[in-house]
């Protein structure tokens, strides 16, 4: 094969890569697609008047309500999702978070050898009922800037499950509040 021969190849491939790149430019010019300011999808919701009150959530029932009618042996099963992280055997180990043996009347933050936050050790109190549903709701709300990373249980009646086996796992269990001590829902408008 001559030189000549190989100019004519390298000049068809060289002019075809020409005209591909002019098309290229070309069909952009012509089809330049919409980039929006945002990226997503628009979706559209018509407003509905009084949408937002329904969405409020019904004010729960007191702890005390929920506690008469709870059953230990759910709130064992409940705890089984919190075994990864805690141990709920006397002198039992630390884990990532601090045994739960005992918790209920116990002061916050108090497990000797477990690395609180200093958002749980600046808390103080105790673990009372109600103390325990509303951090198990959800412990980042009732503890800002804990390191629990939990996200909490929703359901009103499992907490209560869950609460009331954590009180049986004692030496001298405390006793559960009684319904009708309980002060009555606030509704809230």
């Amino acid at each position: 094969m001559d030189s000549f021969e190989l100019n004519k190849i390298m000049g068809a491939v060289l002019g075809t890569c020409l005209v591909l790149l002019s098309l290229n430019i070309a069909a952009n010019a012509i089809f330049a697609p919409h980039k929006p300011a945002k990226p997503g999808f628009d979706i559209a919701v018509p407003d509905q008047p009084g949408a937002a009150e329904a969405a409020k959530p019904e004010p729960a029932e007191p702890i005390a309500v929920r506690l008469a009618s709870s059953d230990p042996k759910r709130g064992e099963t409940a705890a089984k999702q919190c075994a990864s992280c805690h141990t709920f055997e006397k002198g039992g180990a630390n884990r990532v978070g601090p045994n739960l043996y005992g918790i209920v009347n116990r002061a916050k933050a108090a497990v000797a050898g477990f690395n609180y936050s200093a958002a749980m050790k600046s808390k103080g109190g105790e673990w009372t009922y109600e103390n325990l549903d509303q951090f198990l709701a959800a412990p980042k709300a009732y503890v800002p800037g804990t390191s629990m990373s939990y996200a909490g249980l929703s359901r009103g009646g499992q907490r209560a499950d869950l609460i009331n086996y954590l009180h049986t796992l004692s030496d001298s269990p405390a006793p559960l509040p009684k319904a009708a001590e309980a002060p009555a829902p606030t509704k809230t408008q």
